[in-house]
């Protein structure tokens, strides 16, 4: 296929490991911080492949799975109401709640329906304005705008009978969280290209200085890959901290400026917690004033559920790295894609699913 196959050349990547090898003087750690690139590295080998002493630690990157265990909840909880349909991506489905997940809802007989745009939502309550239809607004800044655009549509439409639960994650606040951290081993990070495309990359300057460490905002092929990990040991071995654009084909510096204003007409910034890691300030989404009438927690008073986590499962030091999935004594035996009891093993972006998927084993990979 034109523009994909080029970006997975073998001969290219044997190029770039060995550029690698001969670049690399000492061990770096390096932090992808995106669910995509997680799966594109396990499933290619490419972690495995690297020069010894090249670390990949695999961050909060999936948006799935750092959807706070509150949230689902929620959209049970709204879901099973009668008088409510419920709309939602496939990907969210199957992640486990206190109880249950939708898909078991909706064979239950819940009003459950898989959407692949939420404009879809929008349409499902123009045709049946005597349901409520809301839709779960999950993920990073690269699904927001979408989901603002589909805010101020229903506005113009005067929809009584629509509504967004909300639960949009930022980068930035992420990372300087893990950085903050004493126990923090990143050394560098590749960010993830979908959300430069729309924030750009201003945001993470600062904290390249303020850290010293460099930033790459990256693809998510194979070569991208390996080209972001050389361009990241290539600043570390120069004692450089800058950010660098590997994916220059898709982003520029200031991002698409008109999803930037979108973002801010319906959206505010907020303090929101991640699944497994906890409340962190500044770093979500909330609707803002002007559009609280579509905020679906509100409308259906769900706000005081606050649930208590699996204690088997050690998605939170997953997500930020400290752990590999197969340090878990659940993984592959109580917790698999049929039987997950967290979200990192059934999400299409979670690490434990890539590594599931990989045939990864615990006595593979002892730390």
């Amino acid at each position: 296929m034109k523009y994909l196959d080029e970006y997975r050349d073998p001969a290219l990547a044997r190029d770039l490991l060995a550029r690698l090898r001969r670049t690399a003087t000492r061990p770096w750690r390096i932090m992808e911080v995106c669910g995509g690139q997680t799966h594109t590295l396990v499933r290619q080998g490419i972690d495995e492949l690297l020069p010894a002493g090249i670390r990949m630690i695999h961050g909060p990157g999936c948006p799935v799975c750092v959807t706070p265990l509150e949230t689902l909840d929620r959209a049970m909880a709204i879901a099973a109401r009668p008088d409510v349909t419920f709309t939602s991506f496939g990907d969210m489905l199957r992640v486990p709640g206190s109880t249950t997940d939708l898909l078991a809802l909706r064979a239950r007989g819940a009003d459950v329906r898989v959407v692949y745009s939420p404009m879809e939502a929008v349409r499902i309550a123009v045709e049946n304005p005597d349901r409520q239809v809301v839709f779960l607004a999950v993920g990073f800044e690269t699904t927001a705008p979408a989901n603002a655009m589909t805010v101020l549509h229903a506005a113009r439409l005067r929809l009584a009978n629509f509504s967004l639960l909300v639960s949009h994650v930022l980068v930035p606040p992420a990372m300087t969280a893990l950085l903050d951290d004493t126990d923090c081993e990143v050394e560098a990070f590749l960010a993830a290209g979908h959300v430069c495309a729309v924030m750009g990359w201003t945001e993470y300057e600062p904290i390249a200085e303020r850290y010293r460490v460099p930033v790459i905002v990256t693809g998510f092929e194979p070569l991208d890959l390996l080209e972001g990990i050389l361009m990241a040991v290539t600043q570390l071995e120069e004692g450089r901290h800058e950010v660098e654009n590997q994916y220059a084909r898709a982003v520029r510096r200031t991002g698409n400026t008109e999803a930037q204003h979108v973002l801010a007409r319906v959206f505010r910034t907020t303090s929101r917690a991640w699944r497994g890691i906890g409340t962190l300030p500044a770093s979500g989404l909330e609707l803002a004033p002007d559009y609280a009438a579509f905020d679906a927690a509100r409308r259906f008073d769900v706000s005081a559920l606050h649930p208590t986590e699996d204690p088997e499962c050690i998605a939170g030091a997953i997500l930020t790295g400290a752990r590999l999935p197969t340090d878990c004594d659940a993984y592959g035996v109580r917790c698999t894609p049929r039987s997950p009891l967290g979200a990192p093993m059934v999400s299409s972006e979670g690490t434990c699913a890539a590594f599931h998927a990989a045939g990864r084993t615990n006595q593979e990979h002892t730390r």
